[in-house]
């Protein structure tokens, strides 16, 4: 659990203390190691204290989210999610319009685009916080459904 060892640190760093429910959060969203709705972070985090509210967990997302120690992604579905960013750091979140899945991406994908969106356009892009809509192998329509979904 190195990772939450660093983490802890930061939290030193920028003047937070480390409270029993972000030590609680950080613990599940470790144990899960997946993406996570904050009410599916919140049913664990509730199991082990009753005493930690819905609330709590979402702020204490944000804060993660502000540290870059977790990722928050907005689903196909319309729901958030949220990933632990760990040891490995940010990436591009690839995000299905159909079934609602997230895969992740190497950001060195969209620095070419980031830097023709700068030099272009004078637009600094967040490459860290990038998710991508699309569609997954699985529901990518088949040929010739791609033109009527093109023409939308």
């Amino acid at each position: 659990m190195a990772c939450e060892e660093a983490f802890f640190k930061k939290l030193r760093e920028r003047g937070f203390r480390l409270t029993p429910q972000r030590e609680m959060v950080l613990s599940v969203l470790h144990q899960i190691g997946d993406f996570a709705t904050a009410e599916q972070i919140h049913d664990k985090v509730h199991a082990l204290s009753s005493s930690v509210d819905i609330s709590t967990v979402y702020r204490t997302l944000d804060l993660f989210e502000d540290f870059r120690m977790v990722s928050c992604v907005e689903r196909g579905d319309g729901q958030r999610v949220y990933e632990l960013l760990g040891m490995h750091g940010p990436h591009l979140h690839l995000v299905c319009s159909g079934c609602g899945s997230v895969m992740g991406a190497e950001l060195d994908l969209a620095r070419p685009l980031a830097v023709c969106l700068r030099e272009d356009y004078g637009f600094e892009v967040d490459v860290n916080r990038l998710h991508i809509p699309g569609f997954c192998h699985e529901c990518q329509p088949v040929s010739g459904e791609a033109a009527t979904v093109e023409k939308r």
